[in-house]
Formats: structure tokens, sequence, C-alpha cells
């Protein structure tokens, strides 16, 4: 069954999590006054094994006949990845929703979503899975996991039906899913679309492509020990495939390099050996087949779609940029779509990277503030002794400048406490982790020539594997003018919420109020009696949840020398003006028209843009 849908009970405001534990959230200094802009979605994973799990002794599925050294209980189980290095165990997936505040970070609970585990899983342990992506018209959620029950061993690392490796340790085959959402919570219906995709591996994320209806996905195929077959090196990297489709089977994005069956050169996508880098000064020679296409983080911005590699021995870490700028592949143009590091991003071999500092670059998600600014979270090199010291962790700010280049202007670390161990409720001490960088990455526009960024960390500690670190959900504002380190140096992290025990946190998106509001912003007509500019904004609630009242209607990017005559306040955070409206909110599908009236006394025009809050400033 290609499409599984499933109705659950959203638990609404009051009660947080059916989980086993509950999610830490942190105090802020920010004023709860401030209106809300919008939610902050977290997928978060909780263990949910037990001593019986796992027994010790019993042969574990990618040992290759070892057996199990420790139980299934937490955290000791991870000693098994000594026996079995493909060792992991299933957990269920939850959604948890926060308003979140129009001024800092002020975070609200909301709801939280338990993905049914008859629908799908995620593996515990696995740091790189369970992004959040909205879909291009910011209607949807969507993430990646397994078809599978909770508490089975090495799924992770299980074939799918069709792509089976006869040398992966893991004698198992499992389908993997994708899950979508509707965006604003209110939905409480899920629906699943087998794909027989990333065998040997996982999927890490995805994004429904709206205009095209198709997922898009990136993740990492094969598990094996000698060459990579054909049905491996086409079932990795980035994959289409059809929402609800009765056919499992994707489709590979990107040009054929090299020949299928050889040990070394053989990808779809990127590959190393292609040109330039195949000429001096590179001079590259072809790695492992399959493996320089071993994505995990990805974005769609101007109808482009940007893929990262971050970890792997082959290939390059670095930043791609997939097919013409403008333009999403698709099925039909998978074939001939290729693929391009973005100028001024590295590109040194992923095995040539320094062991020692300065290190190297280990890119995960990525996030577009505009055309000319992009943040990239990197996870540092995961080991406890650099995270200290490790300058390229955390989040690099990249500029593209007059050359035609990106440059890594500087990177935000200030407040995320690199390599400071931290405790967690019940944990073992001598397991305490530290940040040792960020993972996934999501942002918001402030509107006032500033953005807020979300992340979650990465992990140093002295468990097994430090994947199954209890984490965090961080964020930071940065000045979009800022250039220079030292301009930068007066902004740090804050601690939104934390992990505790048995838990970890793996994605975040932000869903803004407006896009769940239409706008439609009519022309002026002058009136001369009182010498303004006379319009409306009319605000339709398009989603299918209520938005609570009184509704701000803030414009920014109002052109100079322009005022809003009829303002009802300016927002203090960033200077400006709004006008408030439905005091009683908005039902799903309600209109409301709101006047406007401006001043213009050089006759420069009249150009802005619509935020939409809810609640009082």
């Amino acid at each position: 069954m290609a499409t599984i849908l499933h109705s659950m009970t959203a638990l609404r405001r009051g009660v947080l999590h059916s989980a086993v534990v509950a999610l830490s959230l942190c105090a802020y200094t920010v004023s709860m006054a401030a209106p809300i802009s919008g939610d902050l979605i977290m997928s978060r994973s909780v263990y949910t094994g037990t001593a019986s799990t796992v027994t010790v002794g019993q042969v574990l599925p990618g040992g290759g006949g070892k057996a199990a050294v420790a139980n299934g209980s937490y955290p000791g189980v991870w000693a098994n990845e000594t026996p079995d290095p493909s060792f992991g165990v299933t957990s269920p997936i939850f959604l948890d929703r926060y308003t979140i505040a129009s001024a800092g970070t002020t975070l609200g609970p909301v709801s939280t979503f338990a993905v049914p585990t008859t629908q799908l899983v995620t593996s515990f342990p696995s740091k790189s899975e369970l992004a959040l992506n909205l879909s291009t018209d910011q209607q949807f959620i969507t993430f990646m996991g397994y078809i599978s029950p909770a508490n089975a061993l090495d799924i992770s690392n299980s074939n799918t039906p069709n792509h089976v490796d006869a040398t992966n340790p893991v004698n198992l085959q499992n389908q993997r899913g994708v899950a979508q959402i509707d965006a604003t919570g209110a939905s409480g219906t899920v629906q699943v679309t087998a794909a027989n995709v990333y065998s040997g591996n996982n999927g890490r994320a995805v994004i429904l492509d709206n205009k095209n209806n198709q997922y898009v996905m990136v993740g990492n195929a094969g598990n094996g020990s000698g060459t990579e077959p054909t049905n491996i090196v086409n079932n990795t990297g980035v994959q289409i495939i059809t929402p609800g489709s009765a056919n499992p089977e994707s489709t590979v994005v990107g040009v054929q390099q090299g020949s299928p069956g050889s040990a070394n050169g053989f990808q779809f996508g990127f590959s190393i050996v292609q040109p330039p880098y195949n000429t001096a000064p590179y001079n590259y020679t072809a790695d492992k087949s399959g493996k320089d296409d071993n994505f995990r983080g990805l974005t769609i911005a101007n109808n482009t779609l940007y893929v990262t590699k971050g970890s792997g021995s082959n290939g390059i870490n670095t930043v791609y940029q997939v097919g013409a700028a403008g333009t999403l592949p698709t099925a039909n143009t998978a074939s001939s779509t290729a693929f391009s590091i973005l100028p001024g991003l590295p590109t040194v071999l992923a095995k040539n990277i320094p062991s020692t500092a300065p290190f190297g670059k280990f890119p995960f998600g990525i996030w577009f503030a505009n055309a000319t600014t992009l943040y990239v979270a990197d996870e540092g090199t995961g080991k406890a002794a650099d995270a200290a010291t490790n300058a390229n962790a955390g989040l690099q700010k990249w500029i593209y400048q007059s050359d035609n280049q990106w440059h890594n202007v500087y990177t935000l670390q200030n407040g995320l406490n690199l390599g400071v161990q931290y405790s967690v409720s019940g944990y073992p001490t001598n397991l305490n982790p530290a940040p040792g960088g960020l993972r996934n990455l999501t942002g918001r526009d402030n509107g006032d020539g500033t953005v807020t960024l979300f992340a979650v960390t990465s992990t140093v500690s002295t468990n097994t594997d430090t994947g199954a670190d209890p984490n965090q959900v961080v964020a930071i504002t940065d000045n979009l003018s800022y250039t220079t380190a030292a301009a930068a140096a007066g902004e740090a992290f804050s601690v939104l919420a934390s992990a505790n025990y048995g838990e970890v946190l793996r994605g975040v998106a932000y869903l803004p109020l407006t896009s769940q509001v239409s706008s439609v912003i009519s022309g002026t007509t002058f009136n001369r009696k009182t010498q303004t500019f006379m319009g409306t904004i009319q605000l339709t609630n398009t989603s299918n949840r209520a938005i609570a009242g009184p509704i701000q209607v803030e414009l920014q990017n109002l052109t100079s020398g322009v005022t809003l005559a009829n303002a009802f306040g300016t927002d203090s955070s960033n200077g400006n003006p709004y006008l408030t409206t439905a005091p009683g909110g908005l039902a799903p599908g309600d209109t409301v028209t709101v006047p406007v009236q401006f001043s213009d006394p050089a006759h420069v025009g009249i150009n802005y843009t619509v935020q939409i809050l809810s609640g009082n400033f």
C-alpha cells in the first residue's frame, strides 16, 4: 500500500506531550506582550525500548554473527554498536508545535502530534534524520522515516525492496516513507507515501514541490562491502517520487557519471571527476561509486534546489546547486540535471580535510535569507577534543559578492557553548553531552533588516553514539548588513528547548502566520481633502485553523518618505507601522478589509509588503 492515511488527535494548549517524557522549554526575558508571528515546529523522538528489546548474547542483525553486549536499556544499549556497526533501534516520532513571538524567541506550547508507529518511525540514534521542510506553497510539512514497527533493530541500514545489496550485513528489507501533514496542525491526517529508496542507509530530508506534484528527497544508500551495485548507486543522492504513488520506485536526479559496475566513479549527479575537478589545479581521481552524492540537507530558494554534503570520506563536503537557477528538476528532466558547487564554497576532497585546526567544513542545514545571503549550519568534526576550538562549527554566514563568489564572512558561535558540557536530569554524568555544532536549520525574516535563525545542535560526548545524545534547539538573530565578525560580536545564541532523558531533537520548521492569510493590496486614490492616498488590504484566512484576534497588519519595506497616516502604532522591535483589525480573530475562510491611508508628499510612489501577526503589542 503506497499511501497510508491515519487520523490522530492533536493535544491542544495546556497539554504538552503524550510521550514518555516532556520537552524542556527554556526561560526568556523577551516581553510576552509581543504578538505571535507564526509557529515553530520541532521533530522529536523518544526511546521506547526496554531491557528486553535486546538481550545480551542474542545475535545482532548487522553484526555478522556477533552477539549483543548490552541489553535494550537506555542509554547503555548503544554499546551494541561495537559488535554491530549498523546497530540502531527504531522509535516513535513526535512533532511539537509552538507559537513564537514576533519580537525575540518566546515560545508558547500549542500541541504535539504523535505519528502512529503503525505508519512511520525513525531510527533513534540516526542524527541525520527527521529534517522538517515546508512545501513550496507553505501549506504542508514533510519528513522521512521507515515503515517499520518501533523497537526494531538495524532498520536504518536495511535494504529496500528491489534494491538489495547481497554484501549488506543487515539482511533485512524495509521500505522508507515520506510523511506529509497539514502545516497548520489543524488536520490530524498524516499521509505516508512508501518509497523503495536509500537502500542500506537513510533518507534525510524531503520537500513537497507543489507545482510539479513531487517529493524531492535527499539521502544516502549503500551499506555493503564490495562494489556498489547499479540498483544501489541509482538509489542514493537526490530522488523524486510522486505523492501518494502506488509505485514505490523513485527517480534518481542527476546526469550519469562513469560506468555501471565500476568500483569507482559511477555516480548520478555530482562526481569529483566532472569538469573542472578532473584538471589542474584539482586533478582529482574517481572515488567510491555512489558516494559522491551522499547528501543530507536541502532547500528550495527562488525555485532552485540546493543540497549539502557533510559526511563520509568520499566526495566533497559543500553546498551544491541542482540544475539551472530558477528551474526545479522533474522526473522528465532528472537524467539531464547537472550539479555544481556554489562558487566560493569548499572544493577540498572530504578525505583531505585536515584533522587538526583549522579543521574543515561539515555543512548540514542551509537557509537563504535572500539571493545574496546564505546561512550554513556546520555540524563540526564530531570529536570532543575539537569542539571548543573549531572555528567553522556553528552558523556560517556566506555573502555573494561582486567577484561572483560566495564568501564566509563570519561564523556565529557566541552562546552556543561549543565543547561545554551540560547536564540532563537522570542522564549519567559521565555521558553529559556538549554542543559540537549545528545540524538542521530554518529562519525568519524579521522585516527590519535582521533575521532570526533556529537550529538543532549536534553534540560531542563519551557516548558510543553521539547521535543518541539529548541535544538542543537554539536561536540567534543576525543583522543582514553585517559583513564582519567584529560587527556581529554582540550577537549570541539562546537555548529554546532541550531534549530530556531518552529524547533527541532532529528538525525545525518555521511557519509564518502570513503564509496562512492571503493579502490583496488595492491600488490607491488621492483624497484632496485629506491630502492622503486611500486604499485597502483584504485579508482572508486560507488555513483550516482559526487565527486568534486581534490581527495586527504590519507594513514592512514601506517606501522611504511615505508614512501610514492611519497607523494604530509602531512595532517597537523594528519601527514598522501597523494596523489592528478583527478583534475576534479570523475563522477559516473569513475575510476582513482593512482601510489604509498614506501620506506621500513627494509623490515617490507607495510600495510595501504585509506581515500578519496575532495578538496584542
